[in-house]
């Protein structure tokens, strides 16, 4: 395992180019002078958000002590370990609060919750200048849960406002190393890895093992931020009885243009079963059209003759869903 970089960045040009590199980077103290990280200094974080909490329930998990804060499958990849309850945002503070003194402690997760449907002015007031106003905040609260390896589809700003955090990060080449689980049957909507990352069994998971070798990891304090690119693997270890993460997501890609994850599910469904001499000919042309390992592929060819070739207008693009609507209407 390798430590994730870490550079400053107070200002958007500064994060445009953390962002141009493409790895992760920890950016220290970035969020220092938010209120709820100054709260959580002083050991009162619960205490700042029930004060501007609203009183509508949020959903979170709970997981018995012997699941040791693993938020997963049970065996077999059959059904959760955990249960889903409500309670207002007061109240699960409560909650968490409770468990702390306890000596088996249930782990406790709120996961992602929308910052303007609890806390109105949160965004306001917790202000992360690298980013538009436009990309909301989202609030994860919970004790010592572990969040399972998955990925998003999103750039991730990740700030620890309360607690401490432990970070493990894997490259989106690592995919065939960490035993990824099911698309269509999820903990918690994202596709996860089979591998506990805090126990792996190696036996049962041998590649893992070339996963760790390339991971990297990183642990954070209040106030402390990370950048997790596009699709980059991560595993979120919470270390304290409270904790209190604050993220970003964006997706950079242009609107308008279908979803590159729906075209790999038609993929599984329209590739994956050819026979081998055809799934070689699709990737030659998957990695010369669509990957554009050879650089541009129409460049030789003249630009109004290019087709579907050239750049997307919104005449060719409704087009394209046309004809791609009919082809799969007579499947």
């Amino acid at each position: 395992m390798h430590p994730i970089a870490e550079r400053d960045a107070t200002a958007p040009e500064d994060f445009a180019a953390i962002r141009r590199a493409g790895e992760p980077v920890v950016m220290r103290g970035l969020a220092r002078a938010w209120p709820l990280v100054e709260a959580a200094r002083q050991g009162r974080a619960p205490d700042w958000l029930r004060s501007h909490a609203t009183s509508d329930p949020v959903p979170f998990m709970r997981a018995p002590p012997e699941v040791e804060g693993r938020l997963h499958y049970r065996e077999a990849v059959e059904g959760r370990n955990f249960s889903q309850e409500t309670a207002p945002l007061a109240a699960y503070l409560d909650a968490l609060e409770a468990e702390a003194v306890s000596e088996r402690p249930d782990a406790l997760a709120l996961q992602g919750m929308p910052a303007s449907e609890r806390l109105p002015r949160f965004a306001e007031t917790h202000r992360l200048d690298i980013l538009p106003p436009r990309i909301p905040p989202r609030l994860w609260i919970g004790n010592r849960a572990k969040v399972a390896i998955h990925h998003d589809p999103a750039e991730n700003v990740a700030v620890v406002a309360a607690g401490r955090r432990r970070f493990t990060l894997f490259p989106p080449e690592a995919v065939g190393d960490l035993y990824m689980g099911p698309f269509h049957d999820t903990p918690a909507g994202v596709q996860v890895s089979l591998v506990h990352l805090t126990q792996p069994d190696l036996e049962r998971y041998p590649r893992f093992a070339q996963a760790l070798k390339v991971g990297l990891e990183a642990e954070l304090e209040p106030g402390d931020a990370l950048y997790i690119p596009f699709q980059w693997y991560h595993h979120v270890e919470a270390l304290e009885p409270v904790n209190v993460l604050v993220n970003y997501w964006w997706d950079a890609a242009p609107r308008g243009l279908g979803s590159a994850s729906d075209a790999m599910l038609h993929g599984l469904m329209s590739l994956s079963t050819l026979p081998p001499d055809q799934r070689r000919a699709w990737r030659a042309m998957f990695d010369h059209y669509v990957f554009r390992l050879d650089g541009d592929p129409a460049e030789h060819i003249p630009e109004a003759a290019r087709g579907a070739l050239t750049s997307p207008t919104p005449q060719s693009l409704a087009a394209m869903r046309r004809a791609l609507i009919a082809a799969l209407s007579k499947d």
